[in-house]
């Protein structure tokens, strides 16, 4: 099976494991950066060229597409989708992950629980936003922030209002989401592919930050999840239409609390925290998907 790996560089952790994986399942992967692919966009025929050459001859198509490139990435999988090539994750699904309220949204109609969320334009009522959530202290996030970069912990209501005014006067799209203190600056990321939680590891940040993410210095150990947390870590896959996503989870006194569905998570750091096989995961669903099973050329 020829498989397309969409992603910026080779070298990349996660890209590189995909390549290992489909290859020690007899597959032919290549990378592709779909920012040096162009679009025919065609009713009759719609194509996907790169380098010269037209893009038709992959069973399946892995996105790996980074946050500050969506918009493009987004669109190159769309194209291949109209080319009737599998895709593991489809573009609408990549892109309601990336919109942070759209994919909230989207968990609160299907019933996922978060931390209480609040989303506001206008300075005019900061007093009653914070209200909304809860009172302080409070987590306040950009939009587009990823990484944990643009999230701010303010504990006290002047801070919190300062923060937010500061924002919404740069025009910034903010969320103002309740602090679970007993999350203890901690979260459990969950590995969904397909129907299954194939990995999950609980991240914690170092001493004196409140930001669990590894990139900031948070470490990680594998965990075992509960029932609950499995349930919930499916549950907000399939809301927002993903196949392949990381979740991460909030433990807190009410249950798990969604904080965010990631459609491109990082393999580095669940491998090697877990040793689980992810990658090999992810060939094996491709596998299951199209029918074409190990070995297929």
């Amino acid at each position: 099976m020829e498989i397309a790996i969409l992603s910026r560089g080779e070298n990349l952790y996660s890209t590189r494991r995909l390549v290992e994986a489909a290859e020690e399942r007899g597959h032919e992967p290549e990378v592709i950066d779909y920012l040096r692919c162009m679009m025919d966009i065609s009713a009759t025929k719609p194509t996907v060229r790169f380098m010269g050459r037209t893009l038709e001859e992959f069973d399946a198509v892995i996105p790996r597409i980074g946050a500050s490139k969506t918009f493009y990435g987004a669109a190159v999988v769309r194209q291949f989708e109209m080319m009737s090539t599998f895709v593991t994750s489809r573009a609408q699904a990549i892109t309601n992950s990336r919109d942070k309220l759209r994919s909230m949204q989207m968990l609160a109609r299907n019933g996922v629980d978060m931390p209480v969320t609040g989303f506001a334009h206008s300075t005019k009522d900061i007093a009653g936003l914070l209200e909304q959530v809860g009172g302080t202290p409070v987590v306040v996030k950009l939009l587009e922030g990823t990484q944990g970069i643009g999230v701010i912990l303010a504990e006290h209501r002047k801070a919190a209002e300062a923060v937010i005014e500061a924002f919404m006067v740069l025009d910034a799209n903010i969320l103002v989401q309740e602090f679970i203190k007993e999350a203890d600056a901690s979260d459990i990321r969950c590995f969904v592919v397909g129907d299954r939680v194939v990995a999950a590891m609980k991240r914690v940040g170092e001493p004196g930050e409140y930001r669990s993410n590894l990139h900031r210095g948070g470490t990680a150990e594998a965990v075992k999840l509960t029932a609950e947390m499995e349930r919930v870590a499916l549950a907000a896959t399939k809301a927002v239409g993903l196949s392949i996503a990381g979740v991460d989870l909030l433990p807190s006194k009410r249950g798990p609390l969604v904080m965010e569905v990631n459609s491109s998570p990082g393999l580095e750091g669940v491998e090697s925290a877990t040793d689980v096989d992810v990658a090999g995961e992810i060939i094996e669903f491709v596998e299951r998907s199209t029918g074409k099973g190990f070995g297929s050329i």
